[in-house]
């Protein structure tokens, strides 16, 4: 089956120059003074929420943030996955302190990259006493088209707060009004200046994903991809019937 992930993508042009987003109704943080945010892999919090989180951060919200894998397998053929592991927690770390986010208290499960599938119920069993105080829970979409992703997205319709999801590799393999998204449960996080640069910086400190792999071979993140998150704004989903 041919994984939507690794065709050509959409232009970051055609999402700018699409009324919909500008569209979506504003997010309201209204009452939301703890929130847990899951990440599959380091990296997908900060792309996907990397402004949400700075917002929050600064307004004074607690957070605390779950990461379900610690990304071992992003560069297949490493020779030693562990380090990647432990350099990539590293990396989460500084994105943390550049969205001055470093009070976060952050959650390494563990759970084999690619493989989290496989763990979704001993996932989903941990999320309620995760989230417990918690007023709301960011997560990757559960219809992203990667199987952690998704897995990561379903598990978290089980704790009892708020589901949002953040969609990431959506934004390569979706069009501007796609029909496979359900843009009528989105709402739109506008981000100032200062909290997009932010942002940025915060991405920049993921250089095992920026970086090339290998000899002639691309990076995780390519130019192309890191420019979906690189906006003004951020779009979260609304779990349906939350």
């Amino acid at each position: 089956m041919v994984n939507a992930i690794d065709q050509p993508g959409t232009d970051e042009a055609d999402w700018r120059a699409w009324t919909g987003l500008r569209g979506l109704p504003a997010a309201d943080f209204t009452g939301w003074t703890r929130v847990l945010v899951l990440a599959a892999h380091p990296d997908d919090e900060v792309l996907g929420v990397g402004g949400t989180i700075a917002l929050l951060a600064a307004a004074g919200t607690r957070l605390r943030l779950v990461s379900v894998t610690d990304g071992e397998a992003s560069h297949p053929g490493h020779p030693d996955p562990a380090a990647l592991a432990t350099r990539r927690a590293a990396e989460t770390a500084s994105a943390l302190r550049m969205l001055g986010a470093q009070a976060t208290d952050v959650i390494r499960l563990g759970f084999p990259d690619t493989g989290v599938a496989d763990r979704e119920d001993d996932l989903a069993a941990l999320l309620p006493g995760l989230a417990t105080g918690c007023d709301a829970v960011l997560a990757p979409w559960d219809r992203d088209v990667h199987a952690d992703h998704e897995a990561v997205g379903r598990a978290a319709r089980r704790a009892s707060p708020p589901t949002f999801w953040y969609p990431v590799w959506t934004w390569h393999w979706a069009r501007p009004g796609d029909a496979r998204v359900p843009w009528e449960q989105g709402v739109r996080v506008s981000l100032r200046p200062s909290v997009a640069a932010r942002k940025r910086a915060a991405i920049r400190c993921f250089a095992s994903q920026l970086e090339p792999r290998g000899p002639g071979a691309a990076p995780v993140l390519t130019p192309d991809t890191v420019a979906h998150f690189t906006r003004d704004h951020e779009v979260l989903l609304r779990a349906a019937g939350r």
